[in-house]
């Protein structure tokens, strides 16, 4: 749920900024302003997150997102005009970043290690449902007289945060915030509900309690917790003070965020009725169809890639998916320089704008999308797991508003076609980057972490350690019983 409110507000923009640009008489630049603000106020949520989830508990957070965006939602809806509208943006956002950094949190701490890549690609998952559900709406509402339509599709979005408010009720706190506060007995009692054995069950609190600086014997339901667990202390081991493991899970879960934002996909899904509009394609209802077929295959790719990717691992897929995208990048800045330098309409090279934009979304939810936020939640170890975390998204927001604001005004300084190259460029670089630092992290617990990290592009040695131990270790077993 939480996804499928950022989600439905990106996908509902793309729209109802054409109809809003009309019945507000705002200019390009306050359009662009109007999409890209929002992931600058989200900011301000995915700051707070961290310190507010660790205080409150991963549960109650959630709530609060959920009543946020609901205000922000109706504040929209009702806007007289442009300044009141950016105002709803404002409040929405914050809830929007409230929601972004938690959902992934709350998943990757309560799902068992086997589920793990399947359950934290979720919210990539309904990102994309949300984003299809915005475009339908455009096309559903776009009918209706101006001033309502866009208002309707906006204020639509307050739905979805009711369901989230009311559901999170009924779902148990995360085991590792229980213990993190010295509520063993809690904690202990969520895990049985989510784990497949008893004996999962007992490995995971072990693990949990070792990470927590807990002593393996205490099973009091509640014990005296050093006062760490509201993240004191944790910035300093993050930005000042950092282990070598801990400085590289840094650079690899900041990367995959910089990179999976400023290879463009945001001005694709978001701009998408505009790419269309310069391939060609005239009339409202052609732009918002081919939008929505843009929505259908971002879903369908990412349901296909949670299957995978705990099957095939993480790199495999990031790889895959990086470079197709240079490939479609390239492709559609070369089509689109095309249509630029002819006047008439060239069958072939609208065919292969819309291709190329659906194969560039395609490449992009098959791994860069999903494994960006199943990678930067379970590399973190426990105690900074939040604040990572939340710099992850922080790093994603700032550099999705710096695209999204910048792509009009960007197309009109270097051509469409010119921008595309721009995007294709970056993403070639963010292979090489990924190629070189990222360790395949499938199967691992998440305590694993900090010993593949730390050496870098020398990897492959430290996941031949973990293997050799790991077998030793099965060993030890087997010999005592």
């Amino acid at each position: 749920m939480t996804s499928i409110l950022l989600g439905y507000d990106i996908g509902v923009m793309s729209g109802a900024s054409l109809f809003i640009k009309e019945n507000l008489k705002i200019s390009d630049v306050q359009v662009e302003i109007m999409n890209g603000t929002l992931n600058l106020y989200s900011l301000i949520g995915s700051a707070l997150a961290g310190r507010t989830s660790d205080w409150i508990g991963r549960r109650y957070t959630i709530v609060l997102a959920g009543t946020i965006f609901f205000i922000g939602a109706l504040l929209m809806g009702f806007a007289p005009n442009y300044a009141f509208l950016m105002f709803g943006r404002f409040v929405a956002g914050v809830g929007v970043g409230y929601a972004l950094m938690i959902a992934p949190v709350y998943t990757a701490e309560i799902s068992p290690a086997s589920f793990r890549g399947f359950l934290t690609s979720f919210p990539e998952v309904f990102v994309n449902i949300g984003i299809l559900l915005g475009y339908v709406s455009n096309y559903a509402f776009s009918k209706l007289p101006i001033h309502l339509n866009w208002r309707i599709m906006l204020g639509v979005g307050a739905f979805p945060s009711v369901i989230l408010a009311v559901g999170v009720l009924a779902m148990p706190e995360s085991p590792r915030w229980l213990v993190m506060q010295g509520r063993l007995g809690d904690a202990k009692r969520v895990l049985q509900k989510t784990s497949e054995s008893i004996e999962e069950c007992q490995l995971r609190l072990d693990d949990i309690k070792e990470a927590a600086g807990i002593p393996k014997e205490s099973n009091d339901d509640v014990v005296q917790v050093s006062k760490r667990s509201h993240g004191e202390g944790v910035w300093k081991e993050l930005l000042l003070h950092p282990t070598p493991a801990v400085r590289h899970i840094l650079i690899a879960a900041l990367g995959i965020h910089f990179f999976e934002q400023s290879s463009g996909i945001d001005s694709v899904v978001l701009y998408s009725p505009r790419i269309f509009e310069k391939a060609g394609i005239t009339s409202y209802d052609h732009k918002l169809l081919a939008t929505v077929a843009v929505g259908v295959v971002k879903t369908i790719c990412i349901l296909v890639a949670t299957v995978f990717l705990d099957k095939f691992g993480r790199r495999p897929l990031l790889l895959t998916s990086v470079a197709g995208m240079v490939f479609s990048l390239s492709c559609l800045g070369a089509s689109l320089t095309i249509v630029d330098q002819q006047h008439g309409k060239i069958m072939w090279a609208i065919v292969l704008c819309i291709t190329m934009v659906l194969l560039n979304v395609a490449f992009f939810s098959i791994g860069l999308g999903p494994i960006t936020w199943v990678y930067s939640s379970e590399i973190f170890p426990l105690q900074l797991r939040a604040q990572g975390c939340s710099m992850g998204v922080a790093v994603n927001r700032v550099t999705s508003g710096v695209i999204s604001m910048t792509f009009i005004s960007l197309y009109k300084a270097i051509t469409i076609g010119g921008a595309f190259f721009l995007y294709a460029g970056i993403a070639a670089v963010g292979w090489v980057f990924f190629y070189m630092l990222y360790p395949e992290t499938q199967g691992r617990t998440l305590e694993d972490m900090e010993v593949l990290f730390g050496k870098y592009h020398k990897w492959r040695e430290a996941n031949a350690l973990l293997q050799k131990a790991k077998q030793v270790d099965g060993d030890d077993k087997g010999q005592v019983h």
